[in-house]
């Protein structure tokens, strides 16, 4: 079958010019729509990223919409004084029962019935502790430990050396 030829059709190269120019362009379209592709990958990237902060920024913002609007309430006010200050209306005993146990009791007791519900999610955490020692108490904390810092004996620079010749430390 090799030796079989059809008169008037000559033996054609396997890439024609046509061909090569089609290749051509179209690896140079490929090469020029590289970039810009690459480029609106990664801007829909970030403005998606972007997106996702705004929507966290509204709901922080709601948040703290409603965190503004709980103290507008003069009773939620009320409420956070006596929990996080001890405070205690007038006429009332407010007391804070010590558990000899060694376990802080961070819930202020009165005489009067309707004591505020404590934050605190779990016993033993850390801002039960903190809570455990009214407001005071710790201001006057850190003045102790600014004093005791200040009353601790600083030990003395020495002198820098005198010039040679200058026996007077004054000017004349």
């Amino acid at each position: 079958m090799a030796g079989w030829r059809i008169p008037g059709l000559a033996a054609r190269p396997r890439f024609t010019s046509r061909a090569t120019v089609l290749v051509l362009v179209l690896c140079s379209l490929v090469a020029i729509l590289a970039y810009p592709t690459r480029q609106f990958i990664s801007q829909r990237a970030e403005i998606s990223a972007q997106r996702a902060k705004a929507d966290h920024a509204r709901q922080q913002v709601e948040q703290l919409r409603r965190e503004k609007a709980r103290w507008q309430d003069p009773e939620y006010v009320k409420a956070q004084a006596r929990a996080r200050l001890h405070y205690a209306v007038p006429g009332e005993t407010p007391y804070i029962a010590v558990d000899p146990a060694g376990r802080s009791s961070a819930q202020p007791s009165s005489s009067a019935a309707g004591a505020a519900p404590s934050q605190n999610t779990a016993p033993g955490s850390a801002g039960e502790a903190k809570a455990a020692k009214p407001w005071y108490v710790g201001i006057w904390d850190s003045v102790d430990a600014a004093d005791t810092a200040a009353a601790a004996p600083a030990t003395p620079l020495p002198l820098p050396p005198s010039p040679v010749g200058d026996t007077s430390p004054h000017d004349h």
